[in-house]
């Protein structure tokens, strides 16, 4: 059985997004991060960092939202939430997964504490260029890969959540509202947010 480690109300959404979605049995292992859980010794073999969301399998187990999901995708090709590895697609596909912890994310950052970090310098470039080219590939849509639902919606559109809709750290456009009304139409969506509230 499939062991998801979470806590309410954290990054855990995005892995509780995805495990709704690929229709597996699973076990959520609630991980109260409010109770310092996470730093168990048990839990640090799951995840050194000692960070909610992390997942075992069997004898694997890792931390980090994208990874579970790349994980999820990979080992179930049956779930469907990934192109296959010949399919050319599978490139974009792996750029748009890891956009979210490695453009939206510390563009997040960015704009919360207002630090200026030079464009050539900052791994994302700047804040407005990480949302001007996510709005530019969802007004295509439906989904960031077109027709075709994937892992990388789930991690593009938990981070649209977390810094447009929840948060409101960034700015609403039209392509964002439509991406997200779009996740939030979706069952597993909804489940996964009813889990994450604690309710």
């Amino acid at each position: 059985m499939i062991k998801l480690y979470w806590s309410p109300r954290s990054r855990s959404f995005t892995t509780l997004w995805l495990m709704e979605e690929s229709g597996l049995p699973y076990e959520r292992v609630l991980t109260d991060i409010s109770t310092g859980a996470q730093k168990a010794p048990d839990f640090l073999k799951v995840n050194p960092m000692g960070k909610v969301p992390a997942l075992a399998d069997g004898d694997a187990a890792l931390g980090e939202a994208a990874a579970i999901c790349a994980y999820i995708a990979d080992r179930y090709p049956e779930t469907k939430l990934a192109p296959a590895t010949t399919d050319p697609r599978r490139a974009r596909y792996l750029q748009w997964l890891f956009f979210s912890p490695g453009c939206i994310e510390p563009a997040i950052i960015q704009i919360f504490t207002k630090i200026e970090i030079p464009a050539s310098t900052a791994a994302w470039g700047s804040a407005t260029q990480v949302f001007d080219v996510l709005e530019a590939a969802l007004a295509k849509g439906p989904w960031i890969l077109g027709e075709e639902f994937s892992a990388a919606d789930i991690t593009v559109g938990s981070g649209l959540n977390f810094a447009v809709r929840l948060f409101k750290m960034v700015p609403s456009r039209p392509a964002f509202d439509a991406y997200l009304a779009r996740c939030m139409a979706r069952p597993a969506f909804q489940r996964a947010e009813k889990i994450a509230a604690g309710s």
